[in-house]
C-alpha cells in the first residue's frame, strides 16, 4: 500500500505596512500634567481672544447676518441675448459686489425648481445690511402713508428693513401681475413714489394671502416691499456682466433683536448638548467617566470658537451646527478610549489604572489616528474647494478633528484616571464603608 500524506498547507508571508509597530507602548500617562496645563493655558487664551476682539474691533467675533441681523437675498439670472436660465459663477459675483464697495458679503451657490418643475440656478448674498432705506426716508414715507389711508382703520404699521407691515380694519390694495390693475389697483405704490420709493408688486401668493382677512380679528395684515438693497445689488451684478439679467427670487431681512435671540438659542444649545453628554456617560459607565468627557467636550468647544476669533472667520448658524458637530464627533473618540479601559479594568485586574490607561490606549492608538485622518482629509477637501457655509462649516470640522482626538487622550483620560485613584481607590471594604480589620487583611495575605 502506498502511504498517503497529508497535505501541507502553504505558508505565505504577507508583509503589511503598519503605521506604528505591533506592541507599541507610548507612555502616555507620564505626561498628562504637562498637557493638562498646556490645554489651560490655550483655553484661556481662546476666551481672552474674544474680549481683545471687543476691545480692538468691537465685537467678540465675526457675527453674520444671522446673529447680528442684515439681509438675505436670492438672485436668478438669464442670458441677455436669448432670456434663458443661466448659472453664473460665484466667484463673478462676488467680485463684482466687492468692487462696488460692499463689505462683509457672503455668496453661495443655491439651486431649486419653480412651479413648473423647472431647475434653477442661482445666488444667495447675505448683506449685512438690514436696509437700504434712511431712517428719514421711512420715517417721512410712514407718516405720508398714514396721512393717505387715515380711512381705512390702520391699527398699526412698521417698518422692518425694507418692508412696511401694515394691520388694517379695511384693504389697502396693491396690484400683482397675474391681477388687473381695475381689480388689484396700485393704491399704495403712488403714495411711496411720491417719496422717492419703489414699491413691489405683489406675487400671486401673496394677493391670495394679503386680500382676506383674518378670521380671528378680521383685520387685513400686509406687506408693502419695497425696491431696496435687491435692486441696488442687481444694478451692480449687472454693470459688472453686462451680458446678464438679473432675476430676484426673494429678500428678507433678520433684525438685529431676532439676531441675538439666535445667538443666545446656539450658547444654550451647545450648554444642552454638554449636560446631556455627562448624563448619557454617567448611564452608560458610571459616573467617573462623565466629568472626563464634559471636560474634555468644552474644551474642544473653546477652542474652535477661540481659533474663529483670532482668525476671524465668519459665525453663522452654519458654524453652530459645525460647533455640535465636532462636540459630537469627540465624545464619541472618548467613549471608545473608555469602553476600552473598562474592558481591560475586568481582565487586567492585578494592574494599576495608570497602566491601564496607557495600555487602553496604545490598544486604540491606531485606529483613533484612522479615523481621524479620514474624517480631516474629507473635510480639508471641503475646506479648500468649498465656499461660502460649506467652508464655513469644514472650516470648524478642521479644527474640531484636531482637538477633539486630543482631548479624547490627553484630557479625558487624566481626568478619570485623578477620580479612579482620589474616591475608588483603597481596599474595597472600606469603600462600602465597613471598617477595614488589618489582622484579618494579614491573615488573608499569608493564605
Amino acid at each position: 500500500m502506498s502511504e498517503t500524506k497529508e497535505p501541507v498547507a502553504a505558508t505565505h508571508k504577507h508583509k503589511f505596512r503598519y503605521l506604528l509597530p505591533p506592541g507599541n507602548n507610548f507612555a502616555f500617562v507620564a505626561k498628562f500634567k504637562i498637557w493638562m496645563i498646556v490645554s489651560i493655558l490655550l483655553m484661556c487664551a481662546s476666551i481672552g481672544s474674544l474680549f481683545v476682539n471687543k476691545a480692538v474691533r468691537g465685537e467678540y467675533m465675526n457675527w453674520t447676518i444671522d446673529f447680528k441681523g442684515g439681509t438675505e437675498i436670492t438672485f436668478a439670472f438669464r442670458d441677455k441675448a436669448t432670456h434663458q436660465l443661466t448659472k453664473v459663477d460665484t466667484g463673478k459675483i462676488r467680485e463684482a459686489l466687492q468692487k462696488s464697495g460692499e463689505e462683509g458679503l457672503d455668496v453661495s451657490d443655491v439651486s431649486w425648481e419653480d412651479d413648473k418643475g423647472t431647475h434653477i440656478d442661482g445666488i444667495v448674498v447675505h448683506s449685512p445690511r438690514f436696509t437700504a432705506l434712511k431712517e428719514s426716508d421711512q420715517a417721512k414715507a410712514l407718516s405720508d402713508f398714514l396721512a393717505k389711508f387715515k380711512d381705512r382703520q390702520i391699527d398699526g404699521a412698521t417698518w422692518s428693513g425694507d418692508r412696511l407691515f401694515v394691520r388694517s380694519k379695511k384693504l389697502i390694495m396693491n396690484s400683482s401681475p397675474d391681477c388687473p390693475p381695475e381689480k388689484c389697483p396700485a393704491e399704495a405704490a403712488a403714495v411711496f413714489k411720491a417719496d422717492g420709493l419703489e414699491l413691489k408688486e405683489w406675487q400671486p401668493e401673496e394677493a391670495a394671502q394679503y386680500t382676506h382677512a383674518d378670521q380671528g380679528t378680521g383685520e387685513y395684515n400686509e406687506w408693502f416691499s419695497m425696491w431696496g438693497l435687491d435692486r441696488e445689488y442687481s444694478k451692480k451684478i449687472e454693470a459688472a456682466l453686462p451680458n446678464i439679467e438679473v432675476d430676484v427670487q426673494g429678500s428678507y431681512g433678520v433684525g438685529a433683536k431676532a439676531g441675538s435671540k439666535l445667538r443666545d438659542d446656539a450658547a444654550k444649545s451647545i450648554v444642552f448638548a454638554i449636560f446631556l453628554i455627562m448624563l448619557y456617560l454617567a448611564f452608560r459607565f458610571d459616573i467617573r467617566y462623565a466629568p472626563g468627557a464634559a471636560f474634555a467636550t468644552i474644551h474642544d468647544a473653546v477652542m474652535v470658537v477661540g481659533v474663529f476669533a483670532v482668525t476671524w472667520q465668519d459665525v453663522s448658524l452654519v458654524s453652530v451646527a459645525g460647533l455640535l458637530t465636532v462636540m459630537g464627533y469627540s465624545v464619541n473618540d472618548t467613549v471608545i478610549v473608555f469602553d476600552r479601559i473598562r474592558e481591560n479594568q475586568a481582565k487586567l485586574k492585578d494592574k494599576k489604572v495608570e497602566r491601564i490607561i496607557d495600555i487602553s490606549i496604545n490598544e486604540m492608538l491606531v485606529r483613533t489616528i484612522l479615523t481621524s485622518s479620514t474624517v480631516f482629509a474629507t473635510t480639508l477637501i471641503m475646506n479648500i474647494f468649498g465656499t461660502g457655509e460649506v467652508k464655513n462649516f469644514a472650516f470648524a470640522m478642521n479644527i474640531g478633528v484636531i482637538v477633539g482626538t486630543y482631548s479624547s487622550i490627553f484630557l479625558a483620560a487624566p481626568i478619570f484616571m485623578y477620580i479612579s485613584r482620589r474616591w475608588y481607590s483603597g481596599p474595597p471594604k472600606r469603600r462600602r464603608g465597613v471598617v477595614h480589620d488589618p489582622v484579618a487583611a494579614s491573615m488573608d495575605a499569608a493564605e
